[in-house]
């Protein structure tokens, strides 16, 4: 007797396309960029503070669209949205092969990569995870972030041979064929909007898939409403503004970390070789923090897990204030890239969790302008401070105090329930 459709639960199918398509952008665009950089400033004589305009355009477009992805895929879906907007990044990348003028980089890698970023992106893939995925949640959202690690460990050096061995031009060329397989077509094959067009529900029917069957996957007593919520009671909810707030500061921390750790690292005397490899590090370690946020998200609740990611990061970079010692610099290392791979998983997952599968593109798509605007102005404000008072310490520090403070939030960011907005109106 053939299996019915509930025995063939393709939701880990519709996660391999969504981890193809977060891996595609993160590899072809996110982390591509700076291997291009140096090569283009060469040949065409921009500066590289010219350069940098297109990769923060591109950023912020992957921001600022998030209301409106939320809306597009709640009325198309989120397979076309995929595969259409990822389209458009394969134009953009051939278009960046034939560049001749600055523009041209603004519309091909700013514009047509932003309209990918932006929806084709991080909110279309977590939408996947939160349609198909309630019990095992966590895990599909660990294995899903963890792609986008992974890209970033192989593209960069894979770019390099490719520029070495054929140039730039030609590079871009082969991106373009890669993220055509990848985040077109493959993704377009497997991935699915939702278990109920397939006659399924989420996490399959039945508790036989191989999570339940190892131990220490098999989920525990974490919370997932049993309603879902519209737009609008979300955004009338105080925890949701809590957990935006949370967001938006390990944001700021991601990209202020990112934009100066090297420089505080060489002014302490590291040679670019340690300040480097402090770097390559706390990425590789956040493919860690990202499985093990995963895997402990089934078994123990969000807000506890943020905690402790959270704490995590905040000794990341009071280890860094203390970076005296070479020992420190590599604690800072591994626990902020535990701590942000781990932040990274949860967000998603706690949105999901609390507010439910069927408004989650809406609602977390207005999360997104937010944290944008966070991690936008944190490389200019820590170096406005650093100018101004001759070293990182005040920067570092008050990063260091934000997260202590995220830690308290977390505590109180329970699951937010219906009857608290029904009181609120009486």
């Amino acid at each position: 007797m053939a299996k019915s459709n509930q025995d063939k639960f393709h939701g880990w199918h519709s996660l391999i396309g969504a981890m193809l398509t977060y891996g595609g952008i993160s590899g072809t665009l996110t982390y591509a960029y700076g291997v291009f950089l140096p090569v283009m400033s060469q040949e065409f004589g921009w500066s590289r503070s010219f350069l940098s305009g297109p990769y923060t355009l591109l950023m912020m477009m992957g921001g600022f669209l998030g209301p409106l992805a939320g809306l597009a895929i709640g009325r198309f879906g989120v397979r076309k949205i995929v595969v259409f907007f990822n389209i458009i990044v394969v134009l953009g990348l051939l278009g960046l092969s034939r560049m001749t003028e600055p523009w041209q980089l603004y519309l091909f890698f700013g514009l047509m990569g932003g309209l990918g970023m932006g929806f084709a992106e991080y909110l279309s893939v977590t939408t996947i995870i939160n349609n198909w995925f309630v019990r095992h949640r966590s895990l599909a959202m660990g294995l899903l972030f963890a792609s986008g690690g992974i890209a970033g460990f192989l593209f960069p050096p894979m770019i390099s041979c490719f520029i070495s061995g054929a140039g730039w031009r030609m590079s871009w060329v082969f991106l373009a064929a890669i993220h055509l397989i990848l985040a077109v077509i493959l993704a377009g094959i497997m991935i699915r909007n939702t278990p109920e067009e397939l006659g399924q529900v989420p996490d399959g029917a039945k508790k036989s898939l191989w999570p339940d069957r190892v131990g220490f996957l098999s989920t525990g007593t974490t919370y997932s409403t049993p309603v879902d919520w519209t737009l609008g009671e979300a955004l009338r909810s105080p925890v949701l503004w809590l957990l935006i707030g949370i967001v938006s500061i390990v944001f700021f921390v991601s990209t202020l970390l990112s934009a100066h750790q090297v420089a505080y690292l060489l002014d302490l005397k590291y040679s670019p070789m340690v300040s480097a490899s402090a770097f390559g590090l706390m990425l590789g370690t956040s493919i860690v923090g990202r499985v093990l946020s995963g895997v402990l998200g089934m078994r123990f609740s969000g807000r506890y897990l943020a905690m402790f990611f959270l704490t995590l990061l905040c000794l990341g970079v009071v280890f860094l204030i203390a970076a005296r010692e070479i020992i420190f610099v590599y604690l800072y290392a591994i626990f902020v890239g535990i701590g942000m791979g781990g932040m990274i998983v949860l967000a998603p997952s706690l949105i999901g969790a609390y507010f439910g599968r069927t408004n989650y593109p809406r609602i977390s798509g207005w999360t997104m302008p937010v944290a944008t605007v966070a991690f936008a102005s944190a490389p200019v404000a820590a170096g406005y401070l650093y100018d101004i008072t001759g070293t990182y310490l005040l920067p570092f520090g008050i990063t260091a105090g934000l997260l202590f403070i995220c830690v308290i939030l977390a505590f109180f960011a329970r699951p937010p329930q219906k009857k608290e907005l029904e009181n609120k109106r009486v």
